[in-house]
C-alpha cells in the first residue's frame, strides 16, 4: 500500500489548527473562568463590590471564550 503524495493535505493548507493549539484556548478560557470565580468568591467574603463586578467580568468572558474555542 503507498501513500499518494499529491492527495495528502497538510493543515496549512486547509488552515486548521493543530489539536494542541485547540486545547490551549480552551485552557485558557477554563482559566479565566476559574479566576474569575475566585475572584468573585473572595470579593464577597471582603463584602467588596468592586472587586465582585470584576471577578463576575471575569467569568463570563471565560464562558464567552470556552463557548468559541469549543465551536472551532
Amino acid at each position: 500500500m503507498r501513500i499518494d503524495k499529491n492527495k495528502v493535505k497538510t493543515q496549512d493548507q486547509l488552515t486548521e489548527q493543530a489539536p494542541i493549539d485547540q486545547v490551549e484556548d480552551r485552557v485558557e478560557a477554563k482559566m479565566k473562568k476559574i479566576e474569575g470565580s475566585a475572584k468573585k468568591n473572595v470579593a464577597e467574603g471582603l463584602q467588596n463590590n468592586k472587586l465582585a463586578r470584576e471577578g463576575e467580568r471575569l467569568k463570563n468572558e471565560g464562558d464567552r471564550q470556552l463557548k468559541e474555542a469549543q465551536r472551532k
